[in-house]
């Protein structure tokens, strides 16, 4: 599927309404398309945020009681009067009530749309963020050149950053037997220093980019194919990081996963 989702795939996706060929083939374009996950995502959020929002007030005590003393400060009139100002407490009451819905629901859409905004930012610049990964993997492939430090020592690589990064990062100690770390460059992602670590993985060239998180591009990268290349990556504390290669995805996500583990001292979530 090249083009995007339509409204009505998008509607059927968020309410459940697809059949199982349909819902098979909106997934596999969903996990080649941001543009149509994000649409899906703002209308999934946007279904939630309105089916909540009316549901969001309930009158505290404070407000019973007060509404209460105005009954009863009314009720020394005659039983007509009484009643009739008891009608019009009562309207005053769902007026207030009505009024305090509307405030609650303008109040929670607008948290939404503050909430979706940032979502669609983080989205997009991960995205191009991914795409200049991808760029600077082939561009290395093509060069061919040797990186500016060689070793498969991480007791060699780590150190050659300091100085020359705002962070600081560990490498696992224990690779695969047909792993092999080959290296490391100076690179710069969005404008920012990044180091660029260099994988072998068989005859399979790995490159892993790591970066001092920022708030716009914290957004986990799942497993997902881009021009022929496959592209994962983790976000901890005060880290990004994205992967590229062409070998299999699951000695990939594997490598990765280690080197994750090496920041953290957990396992990588695998969903």
């Amino acid at each position: 599927m090249s083009e995007h989702l339509s409204s009505l795939q998008l509607n059927a996706l968020v309410d459940g309404e697809l059949a199982r060929e349909q819902l098979a083939i909106v997934q596999e374009h969903l996990t080649e398309c941001a543009a149509c996950t994000s649409e899906a995502l703002a209308q999934s959020l946007l279904k939630a945020a309105t089916k909540k929002a009316g549901l969001r007030f309930t009158p505290t005590d404070a407000l019973e009681v007060r509404l209460a003393a105005v009954v009863r400060r009314e009720a020394g009139a005659d039983r007509r009067t009484a009643r009739e100002d008891g009608g019009r407490a009562w309207i005053s009451f769902v007026g207030v009530a009505a009024a305090l819905l509307l405030v609650v629901g303008i109040g929670g859409m607008a948290l939404w749309g503050r909430h979706q905004a940032g979502v669609n930012l983080a989205l997009a610049n991960r995205a191009a963020l991914e795409t200049e990964a991808i760029d600077q993997h082939i561009a290395t492939l093509a060069a061919n050149t040797e990186p500016q430090v060689i070793s498969t020592d991480r007791h060699t690589v780590k150190p050659w950053f300091q100085g020359k990064l705002p962070f600081s990062f560990n490498l696992p100690e224990n690779l695969p037997a047909d792993t092999k770390l080959e290296g490391a460059d100076l690179t710069y992602i969005h404008g920012q220093p990044a180091a660029l670590l260099i994988y072998s993985i068989g005859k399979h060239r790995v490159s892993v980019f790591v970066m001092q998180r920022a708030v716009e591009t914290a957004v986990p990268v799942k497993l997902s194919d881009h021009t022929g290349f496959h592209v994962i990556g983790f976000i901890t504390r005060d880290l990004n990081a994205i992967a590229v290669s062409d070998v299999d995805p699951g000695r990939l996500a594997g490598l990765v996963g280690m080197i994750f583990q090496a920041q953290s001292g957990v396992d990588l979530p695998t969903k």
